[in-house]
C-alpha cells in the first residue's frame, strides 16, 4: 500500500516519516532523493548552474542551497523553473525506489504533495498539521534561518485548508512529542489494517 505523507515547513512531518519507518514501514524520503538528483556530477545539478548561474554552486561542486532558495522562495517563475528540472528526476528515483520495497506499507514523505497535484497517487494520504506560529518557532530553533525566510517558505506551500482537502487522515502535532507519538501509534494500526485488507 502507498502513503503519502506531507505537512508544511516545521509540521513535524520527517518526525512522523522516522517513526513509522520504526514501526516497519518502508519509508522513501522525497527530501532525499531531491538531494541526490542534484549531486556533485549529475545532469540536474548541471541544468541548475545553467539555469540559475553560479553563484549557486560552492566552492566544492555541490549546490548552494541557501543561495538557491533565496531565488527560488522570492519568485514563483524561478521555483517553477527548478521543479521542471527536479520533479521528472524525483519521479523516477521514487519508481526505482517502490520497486525495490518488501513491505506492506510504503510511506512517501513528500513536503510538496499537495503543490504538485500528486494526491491522487497514493493510496492513503497523511497531513501532519501545527499551528504556523509553533511551526515558525520550531524551524528557527532548528535552522540558521531568518522568519522572513521561513515565512516566504510557508507562503509557496500549501496551506492548511488545501491540506485538508486530499488528507484521509490528519495528524494534530501542536502538543508534546509523546502525544505524537501516540497518534502515529494509532495510525500505523489503521495502516497495517488497510494493508492487510490490500487497499491498492
Amino acid at each position: 500500500m502507498w502513503v503519502g505523507l506531507t505537512g508544511g515547513i516545521g509540521s513535524g512531518k520527517s518526525t512522523v516519516a522516522r517513526e513509522l519507518g520504526g514501526l516497519g514501514a518502508a519509508v522513501i524520503d522525497a527530501d532525499r532523493l531531491a538531494r541526490d538528483v542534484l549531486a556533485p556530477g549529475t545532469d540536474g545539478l548541471a541544468e541548475v548552474a545553467e539555469r540559475f548561474g553560479p553563484d549557486v554552486i560552492s566552492d566544492d561542486g555541490s549546490l548552494d542551497r541557501s543561495a538557491l532558495g533565496r531565488i527560488v522562495f522570492a519568485d514563483p517563475q524561478a521555483r517553477a523553473d527548478l521543479e521542471a528540472i527536479t520533479h521528472p528526476r524525483i519521479r523516477e528515483l521514487t519508481r526505482r525506489a517502490r520497486e525495490a520495497c518488501s513491505s506492506a506499507v510504503v510511506v512517501h514523505d513528500i513536503p510538496l504533495l499537495v503543490e504538485t497535484g500528486r494526491a491522487d497517487d497514493y493510496d492513503v494520504v497523511i497531513v501532519v498539521g501545527a499551528s504556523e506560529e509553533l511551526r515558525l518557532q520550531r524551524v528557527l530553533r532548528a535552522r540558521d534561518v531568518t522568519e522572513e525566510q521561513v515565512r516566504k517558505r510557508m507562503a509557496a506551500q500549501a496551506d492548511d485548508e488545501a491540506r485538508a482537502a486530499v488528507a484521509d487522515i490528519w495528524i494534530d502535532n501542536d502538543g508534546t512529542p509523546e502525544q505524537l507519538t501516540s497518534q502515529v501509534l494509532r495510525v500505523w494500526e489503521q495502516l497495517k489494517d488497510l494493508a492487510a485488507r490490500g487497499r491498492r
